[in-house]
């Protein structure tokens, strides 16, 4: 017989009574009290095993489920000053497809055809010893013309974004950038330096956008 105590719940469509079976010889009295107020609504029998000395409480409500921490968000940011105006930095952006041209670690944009506002966007880019691989459905938000572009993820790695243009003058204008991003959980260890390491990736990238753009613009 098990030197261990036990809890033995034991239910009737009346009471529900609560035993306490400690290991002493066979003739060892029980312990027990009654709640009047519980009615479940079969007979059950639940023993729940305690080590023997075990100053912790026996719960009768646990869970088969792991924890789940809150996963964090990270914002970014980066700026650039652009020598073409608003309208021409704004179509440019304007254009999905394109972006991987100035954006290395997005490896493609699709244009769904029948839903437009509607894009599939694949990211890969080796990183902190990985190479990393992500995707998600993104859903283009009414435009402003010539001032902002803005999405957010509908599916797979959430995030969301803007681009926002600011006339400088007749021939330059000021791009803010801004995304916002639900850090993989494969990258939680390194979740410090990875808003900085990405920052720094957009702002190359604006830096490639802007050479884009003013080559484009001048074909214009």
């Amino acid at each position: 017989m098990s030197s261990s105590p036990a809890i033995s719940l034991i239910s009737s469509s009346r009471s529900l009574r609560l035993s306490r079976v400690l290991p002493t010889k066979r003739n060892a009295a029980m312990s027990s009290f009654r709640v009047s107020s519980l009615k479940p609504p079969s007979l059950n029998r639940i023993f729940i095993r305690i080590p023997h000395g075990s100053s912790k409480k026996a719960s009768f409500f646990t869970s088969s489920r792991p924890f789940s921490p809150v996963m964090e968000w990270q914002d970014c940011t980066a700026k650039i000053e652009v020598d073409v105006p608003a309208s021409v930095a704004y179509n440019c952006y304007s254009d999905r497809e394109a972006i991987p041209n100035w954006m290395p670690f997005i490896s493609s944009v699709k244009v769904l055809e029948d839903k437009p506002d509607l894009s599939r966007w694949s990211l890969k880019y080796n990183a902190f010893g990985r190479d990393l691989e992500y995707s998600w459905l993104a859903r283009n938000m009414q435009p402003i013309p010539n001032q902002k572009i803005h999405w957010r993820s509908l599916e797979g790695l959430p995030n969301r974004g803007a681009v926002r243009f600011y006339p400088k003058g007749p021939s330059s204008c000021l791009i803010e950038l801004t995304v916002s991003y639900e850090v993989p959980q494969l990258l939680t260890p390194v979740a410090s330096v990875l808003q900085p390491f990405l920052e720094n990736l957009l702002k190359g990238g604006l830096d490639r956008f802007a050479a884009y753009a003013k080559s484009l613009g001048s074909t214009r």
